[in-house]
């Protein structure tokens, strides 16, 4: 939930990231998430999502879910249930409430959208940023993700970030539990050297840092 007034409005913007940064690194202890979706059509879905501090995948793109499930049940130190809403220009409703975590548990064993990924959380200018490293059928997608108590404007993207996708509906979750990058990774590829990186238009005046580490000389909008 916001705590800036907007009740459970949530202020994201996502892109799509190529090869883990360096920078991820810096974060000594990833954030192991499995998360399934009860839920999920036309923009809305329903969440239960574990999570476990420190624990960093294996074997990238061969996790047998059910198997880390059971191998990690005693690492779980978090679970959660939320209700989400169709994404807008960055906004989306999206409402939590903190479950059991055997609860959780025992949900995920029975869901069948499951997907699986390591977070890492890094600080860069004046925003913190998620990074989702997926595992499984998901393999070999990177996610990289800001957010803010109000909408996301004038925002310093840093070079790892090849494409914005906060307004594919193919990178949201949801859409990855049921159709998995390694479905369409390699129409997504095509397409993104046919028309080139987009970044969403009207938020502001971005920066986009160039593969040096200093600003992009041609701002855009």
């Amino acid at each position: 939930m916001s705590e800036t007034g907007f009740g459970d409005f949530e202020f994201e913007r996502r892109f799509y990231v190529e090869t883990l940064p360096a920078v991820a690194l810096d974060d000594p202890s990833p954030t192991l998430i499995v998360q399934n979706y009860f839920l999920s059509a036309d923009g809305y879905a329903i969440r239960v999502r574990l999570s476990a501090q420190g624990i960093r995948l294996k074997n990238l793109g061969h996790e047998d879910i059910s198997e880390v499930l059971r191998e990690h049940a005693s690492d779980f130190d978090f679970c959660a249930i939320t209700v989400k809403g169709p994404m807008n220009a960055g906004t989306r409703y999206e409402a939590e409430r903190e479950l059991d975590i055997s609860v959780g548990l025992n949900l995920l064993e029975r869901g069948n959208n499951l997907i699986i990924k390591n977070r890492y959380s890094v600080w860069l200018d004046s925003d913190g940023w998620v990074i989702d490293v997926f595992g499984a059928h998901n393999f070999p997608l990177i996610v990289a993700e800001v957010e803010r108590g109000g909408p996301v404007t004038d925002l310093a993207i840093p070079a790892f970030c090849v494409s914005e996708v906060t307004e594919d509906k193919r990178f949201s979750n949801e859409y990855l539990a049921l159709t998995p990058f390694s479905q369409w990774a390699e129409e997504f590829g095509v397409q993104l050297g046919t028309t080139g990186p987009t970044f969403m238009q009207g938020m502001g005046t971005n920066t986009h840092s160039s593969p040096l580490g200093g600003p992009d000389p041609f701002p855009f909008g």
